[in-house]
């Protein structure tokens, strides 16, 4: 139980920090090239790594009855989230962006509840809310308060993709493994983003080294580790729960931008960033659990 606590730890921490590290890559990415390039060739760079590991680990393919819905899945997940992501992220500071998906949760908790039944609880209700003002107060910290409005609906439209991903995925996961489901949705979304290939070239020569590295960085990292990460967890203690952790990224965001990109966050974006992290330990905090982690030391005392 010990070293499933320990995994579940370090999958937590691996899919919020790289994610939180991918708005302001994003961000570093457009300096140089368009969103739709830059989409994929970020998925371009993960699928070819992931052929590399599926040859090395003889990875067996998807049944033929699957692929539709990998398909689909990968699409919703992987390319449309990337795209619309970056299209709003012309528009939408990086800080402001990871406070928008990070409405991910709630619309993983809607569509769990209503698919499959599956119970949120009032006390992670009341954390997420808490997290939600976190981020509120976060995106008052940014000053820009001139978003583009079709910027913040599409990232809006990104994370509720996204959310459809999340929720879906599990029936997939306990017949693949995480491992191979994620492989198999990251290359079924990349094959419609081909559609873009003419011109990605000629940004690539003509690109800054940051930005390009940016996209490497991206498409190794971000793009699959925390993906891995999530179904891993998801596996274990259900879709909503996984994402709740979500409610994090945009604080970690805030110190990543600050050491990547110099923005350097208000003491109002510190304190919501606080605010957020508080959320969070609320919902695994809840009065129950706290009971189950002390009655073994008041038990220990009446003895």
């Amino acid at each position: 139980m010990r070293k499933k606590t320990v995994r579940i730890g370090i999958s937590y921490s691996l899919m919020i920090g790289l994610w939180a590290s991918a708005f302001p890559g994003i961000r570093a990415g457009l300096e140089s090239y368009t969103p739709e390039h830059l989409a994929l060739f970020r998925l371009l760079i993960g699928s070819m790594a992931l052929v590399v590991f599926a040859v090395l680990t003889h990875m067996r393919l998807p049944d033929m009855k699957d692929i539709p819905a990998i398909l689909s899945l990968g699409f919703l997940g992987f390319a449309l989230y990337h795209i619309l992501l970056n299209i709003g992220e012309k528009t939408v500071s990086a800080g402001v962006a990871s406070l928008l998906v990070s409405m991910t949760p709630i619309f993983s908790a809607m569509l769990s509840r209503l698919f499959f039944g599956e119970h949120f609880g009032f006390y992670k209700w009341v954390g997420s809310i808490i997290s939600l003002l976190g981020v509120s107060i976060i995106s008052f910290g940014a000053g820009n308060y001139t978003n583009s409005v079709n910027g913040i609906l599409l990232i809006l439209l990104a994370a509720f993709s996204e959310s459809i991903y999340f929720v879906f995925q599990t029936r997939y996961i306990k017949k693949y493994g995480f491992i191979p489901f994620v492989t198999f949705t990251i290359w079924g979304a990349t094959l419609p983003m081909l559609m873009f290939l003419p011109g990605l070239w000629g940004e690539v020569v003509h690109a800054s080294m940051n930005s390009t590295l940016s996209i490497v960085y991206l498409g190794l990292l971000p793009t699959v580790v925390p993906y891995f990460a999530l179904a891993y967890v998801t596996s274990l203690v259900g879709a909503s729960e996984a994402a709740i952790s979500l409610y994090l990224t945009p604080a970690i965001t805030l110190v990543i931008s600050w050491v990547w990109l110099g923005e350097v966050p208000a003491f109002i974006s510190l304190l919501g960033g606080a605010v957020t992290v508080a959320g969070v330990c609320f919902n695994y905090l809840t009065v129950n659990k706290m009971i189950k982690i002390l009655n073994p030391y008041f038990l220990s005392k009446k003895q």
